[in-house]
């Protein structure tokens, strides 16, 4: 029984590293506050998450979403997704999920771009993200 409880506290606490958590501004390093009015200044009404050992911040649109970027615990900006319509994504994604996704209807859709300016696309469906590079070509699910 020890054994168990024991991979059931294990299990907990990976998952609760990997799982999204919100946050106070307050619990957000100073560094990444910083960084993040340093880059955006233009942000308002911030909300923050923890995810995967980084902060990401999310602002702007109806749901407070329209803008989500992500930095390290030391400041470094990791990447920035930006909220698009779905009709700006590459025309090869609907076909593409019509293909490999049956029934799935794309729900939102984001621009993202990294620290070194590579550009992806996001499609959100139910069960998950799908990842594109620039020309629409699939490149994985989150």
């Amino acid at each position: 029984m020890k054994k168990k409880c024991f991979f059931v506290v294990i299990a907990f606490l990976i998952a609760g590293d990997v799982m999204a958590q919100e946050l106070k501004s307050s619990a957000v390093p100073s560094v990444v506050r910083a960084a993040l009015v340093n880059k955006y200044p233009q942000a308002a009404k911030i909300s923050w998450e923890k995810e995967k050992g980084n902060y990401e911040a999310n602002w702007g649109g109806k749901s407070g979403e329209a803008n989500s970027v992500v930095f390290t615990p030391a400041g470094a900006f990791v990447e920035i997704l930006e909220a698009i319509s779905i009709s700006e994504l590459p025309k090869t994604i609907a076909p593409y999920v019509a293909a490999h996704y049956k029934g799935a209807k794309i729900k939102e859709a984001g621009k993202v771009t990294d620290a070194a300016g590579k550009t992806m696309y996001e499609a959100e469906i139910k069960g998950g993200d799908l990842i594109f590079d620039k020309n629409g070509n699939f490149l994985k699910k989150d």
